[in-house]
C-alpha cells in the first residue's frame, strides 16, 4: 500500500507472522534493504498486538521517500 500527502510518500508492507513459531513468513531485513535501494527510508516496525493472545499476526514495514 502506498499514499502520503505533503513532502513524503508511504509505503507500508506487511509481513505475516507464523502461528506456529511466531517468526516472520518473509525475512523483512532484506525487504528494508530492497526498498532502501529504492530510496525508500524505514520509519518504524509496527506490530499490533492482540490482546487475548498477546502477539502479533503480523508486523508492517512503514517506509518513507519524498516525492518527486
Amino acid at each position: 500500500l502506498i499514499g502520503g500527502t505533503g513532502m513524503y510518500q508511504y509505503k507500508f508492507v506487511k509481513v505475516e507472522i507464523s502461528k506456529w513459531d511466531n517468526n516472520p513468513k518473509e525475512d523483512y531485513h532484506e525487504i528494508i534493504r530492497k526498498n532502501a535501494e529504492d530510496g525508500w527510508e524505514l520509519v518504524q516496525l509496527f506490530a499490533p498486538s492482540l490482546a487475548a493472545a498477546g502477539f502479533s499476526k503480523y508486523i508492517e514495514i512503514i517506509l518513507k521517500k519524498k516525492k518527486d
